[in-house]
């Protein structure tokens, strides 16, 4: 079999679930708005800096790896700055192949010079839509829905939740909390959730990152969750006898049942300390278990990548194919957060067609080369 080269892993269309606004910036916007705020950066070049920012991010720890947002959360504290970093994030992911796309911020976190919740969300909607139709004009086609998140070591969490829904008619698709695990559940949340219930909204929860299948199992059971992000964890409750036979507990059966899909973040997993390394990652063993598996981007700055680039890694892990970067893409666009039919015709209209095109010219190459 010919392993996909990175090339042509860019021309599929791809879908995002999993991707931080504050975690996408490209260096060189970095640099700039740092020098309109005053903001004092560790490096001054943007190649340097990007460089920083995947070396600090590279520590094994969730907590260190959070601590790089303090310079990208910096320089967007404006709305020309939120609007600017949200049209970029949206060209990008088009020219990755990305075809739908759930982009996560915390409005919460974008106050400190005066903005309202209201203007930061507006501000970013706004850049969203200037960067989709930017993109459109360059021949590429990307939907963006906007998360908006909760830090769940704060106290706003029904707050968010509130701005969320006040607009889900506007392009905000869903709600998530973030943040280091330790020490601070998503039950600490139960309001905000149960709130989110009742009004009929979806949502997602950072669980099974850093912290194990306790995390997991407070964000489905007691809060709800309609997806899990990250999740890794839960391969703690999956055992793998000597002779290959695979054994799965109450939880990770439970999960696997209902289609809870799992927002893994390969490159990220491995910076963090969650694994050692992409071939270790779990999602081999997940994705042949038939869990709801997709795959993520987390914080393309941080970890210098892409959603090509996690796929070009994954296949060269595992061995993987169209076939099987197919069945990713519409496990992931099966679990979004907009309308069922709309999720469809992009399924039916974009991905499989697109997906098809590919085996077919892989299919001729590889005719063209035996002969």
């Amino acid at each position: 079999m010919t392993v996909l080269s990175f090339e042509e892993i860019v021309r599929a269309p791809k879908a995002l679930l999993h991707d931080h606004l504050d975690g996408g910036l490209r260096p060189e916007s970095v640099v700039e708005l740092a020098d309109e705020v005053g903001h004092v950066l560790p490096v001054a070049d943007p190649v340097g800096l990007g460089r920083w920012f995947v070396s600090a991010a590279d520590s094994g720890s969730l907590e260190r790896y959070l601590e790089t947002f303090a310079h990208t959360v910096a320089v967007m504290q404006t709305e020309s700055a939120l609007f600017r970093v949200a049209s970029e994030c949206a060209v990008d992911l088009a020219a990755d192949g990305v075809v739908y796309a759930e982009v996560r911020f915390a409005p919460e976190q974008h106050l400190e010079r005066g903005l309202g919740l209201g203007a930061v969300v507006e501000a970013v909607l706004a850049g969203f839509a200037d960067g989709c139709a930017r993109a459109a004009g360059a021949g590429r086609v990307v939907r963006v829905g906007t998360l908006l998140t909760a830090m769940r070591h704060a106290a706003r969490s029904q707050e968010i939740a509130e701005l969320a829904v006040r607009y889900r008619d506007a392009g905000v698709v869903g709600f998530d909390i973030a943040g280091a695990e330790a020490g601070f559940p998503p039950t600490r949340h139960l309001d905000a959730f149960e709130f989110l219930q009742r009004e009929n909204f979806h949502f997602t929860i950072h669980a099974g990152e850093a912290f194990g299948l306790p995390s997991i199992w407070q964000a489905i059971q007691w809060c709800g969750a309609d997806r899990l992000g990250h999740g890794v964890r839960i391969v703690d409750d999956v055992e793998v006898g000597a002779d290959g036979g695979v054994r799965l507990g109450r939880l990770a059966a439970y999960v696997r049942d209902k289609r809870i899909p799992l927002e893994l973040c390969p490159s990220s997993n491995v910076q963090t300390g969650a694994v050692g390394s992409i071939g270790e990652h779990p999602i081999g063993l997940l994705r042949d278990l038939r869990f709801r598996v997709t795959v993520n981007t987390d914080n393309r700055l941080m970890s210098g990548t892409s959603m090509s680039r996690e796929m070009w890694l994954l296949v060269e892990a595992f061995g993987w194919g169209w076939s099987e970067l197919r069945w990713l893409t519409v496990n992931a666009m099966k679990s979004a957060f907009i309308p069922f039919d709309e999720r469809l015709e992009i399924i039916d209209d974009v991905i499989k067609p697109g997906y098809a095109k590919l085996a077919e010219l892989a299919d001729t190459a590889e005719v063209g080369h035996v002969g």
